[in-house]
């Protein structure tokens, strides 16, 4: 048996772990983020401070060592869909997360959590993450400018004589091969060995930016919801809800199965929706449990003491956004491209012999990344699965509640159609 100081001492160091694997999310979300309209230094302030409060969250009341930080796939879902292709104002978005995360809650306090879980059938999930796979590699390959827009196609290969185009691929190199040797902390090991690459070629701007008391003052972006009575809100609403509620839920599972601590379930996942509401306040996108909490875990953390640590640490990253605001596109496009593979690993639950189940997620994990838009690509699918099953005689499989959201759905091409 552990003595008490040496637990203590395990929590700990596996807390520095846990820092040190999910730190890059602070430059990567901020990138993302900073495509939706604010600075990115600002967009850098809130991902610390929505990461500092999840995982305080976590420590305190569930008491259990996961991470809480805004979501890869789900910083996507915000800033190319929700705020570029609704037109929305970063504000504007703001109040779609605070919306859906609130629906989020809902369900975490209350039995519908249980009723939405049975009624979105799992290939609708997979297809899901999936497809959020799919755009991420896109948008990383995008980013390290490996793939532009075509002359004769939509897309073609970039100019391989580019620096950019070398530093992109050198560090994708490295990310790769470091994340398949299980190097701890690959991703931020990335991310400066990249930094390296990126100013022995010449293309890092190496002037850090200055960050002040005064201008975290300025930082928050106050959500606005004058925008709620327009259709277009709910139809953003409604694909960040059903992504918070499903993925959270599931990477909530896994990880308290590795914990055998199922019976916290519950307080972790009203930790989880609490956590994503506040974040639309901290002005960022919504925060998940992160997938990097397996470190955590393998390190032997058994106690809310680790989260705690970690929130502690992120705090600690305010110091220190001058430098790692250095960090160029060219080293976060490979953890994109990385994570997004990662995530398209739910191909292997595709029902592929049952084209009812098939087709409905293949057009989801297609359209996402073909539309340049998460929540039309979802669209796609949930309007084929009733449609496919009512046509194969199997009606019985679709519940009343993924029809009322397939005809949300329904309703916003209808919208886009009239408009």
């Amino acid at each position: 048996m552990l003595d008490k100081k040496q637990k203590w001492s395990n929590e700990i160091i596996a807390g520095i772990i846990g820092y040190l694997t999910t730190v890059y999310i602070v430059v990567v979300n901020s990138t993302i983020l900073s495509d939706a309209g604010i600075d990115r230094e600002d967009a850098m302030i809130a991902t610390i401070l929505a990461s500092t409060v999840g995982c305080l969250l976590m420590g305190f009341w569930a008491r259990v060592p996961i991470i809480v930080i805004p979501g890869m796939g789900v910083n996507a879902l915000f800033a190319y869909s929700i705020v570029q292709q609704y037109d929305f104002t970063y504000s504007q978005g703001l109040g779609v997360v605070i919306v859906a995360g609130s629906i989020f809650l809902i369900t975490a306090i209350t039995p519908l959590g249980e009723i939405f879980k049975k009624a979105i059938p799992d290939a609708l999930k997979h297809g899901i993450t999936i497809g959020l796979g799919l755009f991420l590699v896109l948008i990383g390959l995008e980013n390290g400018n490996v793939i532009v827009s075509g002359e004769y196609s939509i897309i073609e290969l970039g100019d391989f004589s580019s620096p950019a185009v070398i530093v992109s691929l050198l560090s994708l190199l490295v990310g790769i091969i470091l994340f398949m040797k299980n190097v701890p902390a690959n991703f931020l090991i990335t991310m400066v060995i990249g930094t390296g690459i990126a100013y022995v070629f010449g293309v890092l701007d190496t002037e850090p930016t200055s960050i002040t008391v005064d201008g975290v003052s300025d930082l928050f972006v106050l959500p606005t919801f004058d925008h709620m009575w327009q259709i277009t809100f709910w139809i953003a609403v409604l694909p960040l809800a059903i992504v918070l509620i499903f993925e959270s839920m599931g990477l909530l599972h896994g990880q308290l199965e590795m914990l055998d601590q199922h019976e916290k379930f519950n307080k972790a996942n009203k930790s989880t929706a609490m956590s994503s509401l506040l974040s639309g306040f901290f002005g960022t996108s919504p925060t998940i449990p992160a997938a990097e909490t397996a470190a955590v875990i393998t390190a032997k953390a058994k106690t809310g003491l680790t989260s705690v640590v970690i929130g502690i640490l992120f705090l600690a990253t305010f110091f220190i956004i001058p430098y790692i605001s250095l960090v160029p596109a060219s080293a976060i496009s490979p953890i994109l491209i990385i994570v997004g593979v990662l995530m398209m690993q739910s191909i292997k639950h595709i029902q592929v012999d049952d084209l009812t189940e098939a087709f409905p997620t293949f057009l989801i994990m297609f359209m996402i990344p073909f539309t340049y838009s998460i929540a039309d690509g979802m669209a796609f699918g949930f309007i084929a699965y009733p449609i496919v099953k009512i046509f194969a005689n199997r009606k019985s499989e679709v519940t009343p509640l993924l029809l009322f959201i397939s005809f949300l759905f329904l309703l916003e091409f209808i919208f886009k159609a009239i408009m």
